[in-house]
């Protein structure tokens, strides 16, 4: 039945409670802020699993079925969709006619409410079915929080269970300034979070999916219908991407500066990926790792930092039986290397370029042992990233005060998610993440392009060079002989450039050492000069209209070459 109870008291009765609604689905610090309501008079309407949540927690809580008079129906679908829920919520105490309506209908203002939404992107990121995640849209909750937040003079909103302190102390603050900025502060934060999950399921829906599920097929199978999309998803245009892109991203911290002293800049966290915390997995990448020492990161400190854990997660997924490590240098890797022991690849990777890697940012494919802390404190380094530290290799790397050390956790899981973005003047560009195909590296899908085929040392040393090479800056040349490389070079304005560049940054012979190249060569002349050098081996995409050419040169300098019919640009 409806709630009787008006606006304002009767002549002689006690005045009424004020009046909070909670719905949550996240419970951490709701105890707490639910007794402090209580303790400022406040009367709690909960439903669900936030009522259960309170009342066990011995916090007094009126049922949502209480104050609107109706139960919960469609297996709780609708529950606080009610003119005395959301009456109370978009109120204006400064109109006398909306007072009226709610002391008409007996309904009472609601000054606080408290809502987080149905996991939706932590039940897709587990692999849910479709029926699981279409009943995980939330609809009530969203509703309460824009209402909430479009009366923010007169309500106050959290949607993160971090700012519920915050509402507590605003309802005590005696400043209405101070008390106005606040609450305007956490309406922006609630429209903020509806946008985001809003745009995640829009997301999902904008990827290709089933037709239906359990729940549907019967229906559809009834009226001819199985096997016809309700819709033209934008793959069955032959168009994967949608006309309106609508992107969230969670801030996890400001930076002391950007990329130059004089640009401000911030650090955000993709929370469609897998590791983010509303996908219920520990960290991912940089944003999700955890920082144990050193200094703050800086904006270059990430992008180097990003770039050091994908080439380490690289080696390590391509070489599972060794330890890999990188040097990063500017986006470029400046020694890379796997071997048996982690100590022994963090020193072959340092060995490529030593004066490049001072001052480098090092990423590590296992968790960093004493006798690799060692190694690493023998030079000036920026950062480290690796999956984790042992208890003494933490201890002695954190004798150097400045040196920032993160702990990124299963490198197996950091494959990035959604697409790569590249804001242009007025615009946008977006693409696919160039990841390896399937096998690439391994064999799959290349051919032997010349007379010689590779030697299995050979084969060894290109299958770690093509890796390596996908992460240098176009155009792209490495020089590598088994799991160690040799020399790099990278974002030169013509290949040839760059295959003297690596030529000369090798610091030994190159006789018996393979080269790989992110794209094809457009004349002999680089592959000759790799040749001049020692070099014995070459992997490439290939499809140059001159490739006959190419292989002709190699063929007559004894060169094995392969083809991987895949180019890897890094502008």
């Amino acid at each position: 039945m409806r709630d009787p109870e008006p606006t304002e008291p009767r002549a002689g009765s006690a005045a009424p409670k004020r009046r909070a609604v909670l719905s949550v689905s996240r419970k951490e610090g709701l105890a707490e802020f639910g007794r402090g309501l209580a303790e400022r008079g406040f009367e709690l309407v909960a439903s669900g699993g936030t009522a259960r949540f309170l009342v066990e927690a011995g916090v007094p809580v009126v049922e949502v079925s209480e104050v609107t008079g109706s139960p919960e129906i469609l297996g709780g679908r609708v529950k606080t969709l009610h003119p005395a829920i959301h009456g109370g919520i978009l109120a204006r105490r400064s109109r006398p006619e909306d007072l009226e309506s709610l002391d008409r209908l007996g309904i009472r203002p609601v000054e606080v409410v408290a809502v987080n939404f149905y996991p939706f992107a932590e039940t897709v990121a587990r692999g849910a079915d479709e029926a699981e995640i279409r009943e995980n849209i939330d609809i009530g909750g969203p509703c309460l929080v824009r209402a909430a937040a479009k009366n923010w003079p007169e309500v106050a909103v959290a949607v993160d269970p971090a700012d519920y302190p915050a509402v507590l102390a605003l309802l005590d603050e005696a400043n209405a300034a101070r008390a106005a900025g606040e609450r305007r502060r956490l309406a922006a934060e609630a429209f903020r979070a509806t946008a985001a999950y809003e745009s995640a399921i829009a997301e999902r829906f904008g990827e290709a999916g089933p037709v239906g599920d359990a729940e549907t097929a019967g229906d559809a199978e009834r009226a001819g219908e199985v096997g016809r999309a309700p819709g033209p998803p934008a793959e069955r245009n032959g168009d994967s991407f949608p006309e309106r892109l609508a992107l969230t991203f969670d801030r996890v911290s400001t930076l002391r500066y950007g990329e130059n002293p004089h640009q401000t800049a911030a650090l955000y966290r993709d929370p469609a990926s897998p590791g983010s915390p509303d996908a219920g997995r520990p960290g991912l990448g940089i944003p999700g790792a955890e920082q144990l020492h050193g200094k703050e990161l800086s904006y270059n400190n990430i992008l180097d930092l990003d770039a050091a854990l994908r080439l380490a997660a690289d080696l390590a997924a391509a070489h599972p039986e060794s330890a890999a490590a990188a040097v990063i240098k500017h986006l470029n890797p400046a020694g890379a290397a796997v071997a048996g022991t982690l100590a022994e690849a963090y020193r072959q990777a340092r060995a490529t370029d030593p004066v490049s890697a001072f001052g480098g940012i090092v990423g590590l494919g296992r968790p960093v042992d004493l006798a690799t802390a060692e190694e690493l404190a023998a030079t000036f380094l920026e950062a480290v990233v690796a999956p984790g530290f042992h208890d003494d290799a933490l201890a002695r790397l954190r004798r150097k005060k400045n040196l920032r050390l993160l702990a990124a956790g299963d490198f197996g899981a950091s494959a990035p998610a959604g697409r790569y973005l590249a804001r242009v003047a007025g615009g946008l560009l977006v693409q696919d993440w160039d990841g390896a195909a399937p096998g690439e590296g391994e064999g799959v899908g290349q051919r032997v392009a010349t007379r010689r085929a590779p030697d299995p040392a050979e084969t060894e040393g290109l299958r770690f060079a093509w890796r390596v090479a996908r992460q240098v800056r176009s155009n792209a040349i490495v020089v590598a002989r088994g799991g160690r490389l040799l020399g790099v070079g990278a974002g030169q304005m013509s290949r040839l450039d760059s295959c003297r560049l690596a030529v000369e940054k090798a610091r030994e012979d190159l006789a018996g050492a393979v080269a790989a190249s992110d794209a094809f060569f457009p004349f002999p002349d680089g592959l000759l000069t790799l040749a001049d050098a020692g070099v014995s081996a070459v992997i490439q995409p290939g499809g140059s209209k001159r490739d006959p050419e190419v292989i002709a040169a190699a063929d007559e300098r004894g060169l094995s070459m392969v083809f991987t019919g895949r180019r890897h640009f890094r502008h």
